[in-house]
C-alpha cells in the first residue's frame, strides 16, 4: 500500500466527480449514452493527452501544486472556519441529487468554491486567500472543501470524462484509524500539506476508518490536451456545464444560502 509523499503524490478518488452508470436518468442525454459511447470519448481523449493516462499523475507535471503545498496551512485555516460558521457546508447528497448513489447524507459534505466553472461568490468570499489560490489553476474547472465524517464508505464510482482530472490537497487527514483509496487495483492515501493528482475515470472508492473527519481541498482541473481529445472534451465538459443536474444543484446551493432546508441535509 501507498503513502503520499512530497515526491509521489498518491491519493484518494475523484469524490466530486461523477457517479457511476447506475445513476438515475435525469442525466444528460449524452451522459445516459456514456455506457456506451465513453470509452470512445475517454480513448480519443486519452490518445492526445499531453501527460501519462495512468490511474495516479506525478505532481511535478502540475507546478501549480507547489503554490498549495506551501500555504496548505492557511488554506486549511479558511476551510475550517467556514466550515464552522454558519451556514456551513452542507451534505452533498442535499446539493446534488446525481450524487446520492454513492453519497450517505450528512456523511459527505462539500463546501463549493466552483463548481464546473460557476463562481460560488458567498464561499469564496468567505475564503479569500484560497480564492486567489486556486483561481491561478489552468484549466479550473471545480474546487470544493470536501467533507468526509468518520466511519464513511463511498462505494465504487467513476468520473465522466477523462478530460478532467483531479487534485486533493490533504488539509485534515486522521491518523487514529485507516483513510484510504482504492483506484483500480491501487490503495492510496493523503498526508496533510501534499498534493496528489489522479485520473477518476478508473474505477475508485474511498473509506474513513477512523474516528474523526477527514478534509481535502478537491480541485477539478481540464487535462492539457492536442486537438481532436481538446474539442472533445471541451464539448463534452460544456454539456455537463449546461445539464440540468449541474443547474440543478447550483440552485440548491443558493437555496442553502438564503437558509432553505434541503431534502437529505
Amino acid at each position: 500500500m501507498d503513502v503520499a509523499t512530497s515526491d509521489a503524490p498518491i491519493g484518494l478518488p475523484g469524490e466530486a466527480a461523477a457517479a457511476s452508470d447506475s445513476l438515475p436518468c435525469r442525466r444528460p442525454l449524452l451522459l445516459r449514452w456514456g455506457k456506451h459511447l465513453r470509452g470512445t470519448f475517454d480513448r480519443l481523449i486519452a490518445a492526445s493527452s499531453l501527460v501519462p493516462n495512468a490511474p495516479v499523475l506525478d505532481m511535478r507535471a502540475f507546478p501549480w501544486t507547489a503554490v498549495l503545498r506551501a500555504d496548505w496551512e492557511a488554506i486549511r485555516n479558511e476551510a475550517l472556519a467556514a466550515i464552522a460558521a454558519q451556514p456551513g457546508a452542507p451534505s452533498l447528497a442535499a446539493i446534488s441529487p446525481d450524487h446520492r448513489a454513492i453519497a450517505v447524507p450528512g456523511k459527505w459534505r462539500s463546501l463549493f468554491l466552483w463548481g464546473y466553472g460557476y463562481r460560488i461568490d458567498e464561499n469564496l468570499a468567505r475564503c479569500p486567500h484560497t480564492s486567489r489560490l486556486i483561481e491561478q489553476v489552468p484549466g479550473l474547472n471545480s474546487a470544493i472543501f470536501s467533507i468526509l465524517a468518520p466511519g464513511t464508505h463511498i462505494p465504487p464510482h467513476r468520473g465522466v470524462t477523462k478530460g478532467l482530472i483531479t487534485c486533493h490537497l490533504g488539509l485534515v487527514v486522521p491518523r487514529d484509524g485507516d483513510v484510504r483509496m482504492r483506484i483500480g487495483s491501487r490503495v492510496v492515501r493523503w498526508a496533510e500539506g501534499e498534493t496528489l493528482v489522479f485520473d477518476d475515470t478508473y474505477d475508485h472508492e474511498v473509506w474513513n476508518d477512523s474516528a474523526h473527519t477527514r478534509i481535502v481541498l478537491l480541485i477539478q482541473f481540464r487535462r492539457p490536451l492536442r486537438n481532436p481529445g481538446r474539442w472533445i472534451a471541451d464539448t463534452l465538459i460544456g454539456v455537463l456545464r449546461r445539464s440540468a443536474f449541474v443547474q440543478e444543484a447550483r440552485a440548491n446551493l443558493r437555496r442553502w444560502h438564503r437558509g432553505e432546508t434541503l431534502a437529505d441535509a
